[in-house]
């Protein structure tokens, strides 16, 4: 099947029932958060020989206050008296106090299930999670937010310096920090809501968003992140486009908003920077399926050739071995598919994997690797001289003899692997006992080279075999397969795209092998989740079937310490 045209799956969901995602995809807008501001007072800096003397803390959901919680603690050892001038906190004033085995449980309850806010937050949660487990209790596992870092990442250039009582000047706040539990609480919510406001202006609108903000490790291309604000939260594909209009990179994600937001936290690989500096315009198409955003990032890729996708980015051309067809076949490297041929093995990405598999072949069976015409020279060409290959040069080969050279080839291609591959693994294990370890690695690679190629081989015909099937994964995601290409997708509950079509009696035609690399890496990714654990295939017009010995590659063996 063509699929050079093919540029996107079409899908038809049932708009009454949107794609479902996942818990993770997930993120709840700031004006509906809540937001559980706190602040402690203690006897030191330490939770190892320290108290809690006073907690206070207030709640807040749609931007108004939802309750409050105060209270001061015996802390059972006696108050510093440089922690007295600081908090105006005497003993006196904590002797009738609830001891933290009494206001702990109940301040929890207070909290919830809320986002906990504080100003070096860090600190009060030291305090909590060192009383939550003398005491018995689970650690607090409430996202938490610190006003500080968001400062720092927000208006540190405006500000003198970033305690509490700066920024609640800055912020105008009605209530002055005093170092007492409740009243910093109330100050450093004025602070948290100044700082969401400027967030706001960056895109910030979800609590991932926000969770997310202070680990921007000061990137120079941050307010970019703008680029990000219509990007759902959904699985699929995003482009990077620069001023001209050209697509520089291409990439998938499970969450789209999520995942792109990324690359404006502060990325130091130079090749990211160079490309941020460059981006432009952020484009994006939502995906029904995960498979369908993998195959629809291969074939944007391979559209346009994203200059910053190096690693994934097609070859010009495509390589592949060909066993041809003549009196004495041969093994060759081509770019084309010749139909009248024996065989062909591939597509590869390069000449040099090509000439990797074919190698591995004249190390396996004595095939033919001269060029020359039968009987046009009066001797044997180097290969037959030592005795690694046949020569028909001389004219003294006999056809029939030769012949099972071939047949040997073809039933190790198609039917079983070990006719090719326990001959390298023979000769490598022979090459290690004579201690010519570097000959024994060359060898060691051209086998697996030829284990991948001979694997994939296996599984693009498996796939062609089966012809047009369904598939759906343990998830709930559907596919309509059509010789090993993505035709349409799906996901359980949405209505039937109605190009799938379901499949016909129809007997499926063959291919011997991908007619390129575009090709073959969609295959690859449609027979990965064809061999999932978890997936079933439904209404297939073929069957798929694989040879009955896998295809196995060898690993290097670890070298123990002296």
């Amino acid at each position: 099947m063509d699929i050079s045209n093919i540029r996107s799956i079409r899908v038809l969901s049932n708009v009454s029932r949107p794609i479902q995602p996942s818990f993770d995809d997930l993120s709840t807008p700031l004006f509906d958060v809540v937001f559980c501001v706190l602040d402690l007072e203690t006897t030191g800096g330490s939770p190892r020989d320290c108290e809690i003397t006073e907690i206070g803390a207030v709640k807040y959901k749609h931007g108004e206050q939802i309750g409050s919680f105060q209270t001061l603690v015996d802390p059972g050892s006696p108050i510093p008296a440089s922690i007295t001038m600081l908090t105006g906190i005497t003993h006196a004033m904590v002797y009738d106090a609830p001891k933290i085995e009494t206001a702990f449980p109940s301040f929890v309850e207070f909290i919830g299930d809320s986002v906990i806010v504080g100003h070096n937050v860090r600190f009060d949660l030291s305090f909590l999670n060192a009383a939550a487990q003398r005491l018995g209790y689970e650690r607090l596992g409430n996202d938490t937010v610190d006003t500080a870092a968001l400062a720092r990442r927000l208006v540190r250039e405006e500000v003198r310096n970033l305690r509490l009582q700066s920024l609640a000047a800055h912020f105008r706040s009605p209530v002055t920090p005093n170092h007492r539990a409740l009243e910093d609480a109330r100050a450093t919510a004025h602070v948290l809501h100044g700082l969401l406001e400027r967030a706001g202006t960056l895109g910030v609108t979800n609590l991932d968003d926000l969770l997310a903000l202070p680990r921007a490790r000061g990137s120079r291309y941050y307010r970019k992140i703008k680029l990000t604000e219509a990007l759902p939260r959904s699985p699929g594909v995003y482009l990077f486009k620069d001023r001209d209009d050209n697509v520089i990179y291409v990439g998938k994600a499970t969450n789209l908003r999520q995942r792109v937001r990324q690359y404006f936290y502060g990325d130091t690989r130079k090749t990211i920077g160079n490309m941020m500096r460059e981006l432009t315009t952020v484009e994006h198409q939502v995906c029904a399926t995960a498979l369908e955003a993998e195959i629809t990032e291969l074939r944007l890729i391979h559209a346009h050739r994203p200059r910053y996708n190096r690693k994934s980015r097609p070859p010009k051309t495509s390589h592949f071995v060909r066993l041809t067809r003549e009196e004495f076949p041969r093994l060759s490297v081509v770019r084309t598919l010749k139909p009248d041929a024996i065989a062909h093995i591939g597509p590869f990405r390069s000449k040099k994997a090509a000439d990797q598999v074919m190698h591995a072949i004249w190390d396996s069976v004595p095939v033919r690797r001269c060029r020359n015409r039968p009987g046009t020279r009066s001797g044997s060409c180097a290969g037959a001289q030592l005795g690694v290959a046949s020569c028909p040069c001389d004219g003294q080969l006999d056809p029939r003899v030769y012949a099972q050279v071939v047949d040997a080839i073809v039933a190790g291609l198609d039917n079983d692997p070990a006719i090719l591959l326990d001959p390298l693994r023979e000769k490598m294990r022979r090459y290690a006992s004579e201690q010519r370890f570097e000959e024994a690695g060359w060898l060691r690679d051209r086998h697996n080279a030829l284990a991948r190629a001979l694997q994939r081989r296996h599984e693009w015909k498996a796939l062609q075999a089966a012809g047009v099937f369904e598939l759906v994964s343990e998830s709930g995601a559907h596919a309509i397969i059509d010789g090993g290409i993505l035709v349409a997708t799906w996901h359980s509950g949405d209505v039937r795209p109605l190009l799938a079509t379901r499949p016909t009696d129809a007997e499926p035609t063959v291919h011997e092998t991908p007619a390129s690399v575009e090709v073959a890496e969609e295959a690859a990714l449609v027979w990965k989740w064809v061999n999932d654990a978890g997936a079933r295939i439904d209404d297939a017009t073929g069957f798929i079937a694989m040879p009955s010995r896998r295809a196995s590659q060898l690993k290097p063996k670890r070298s123990s310490a002296a």
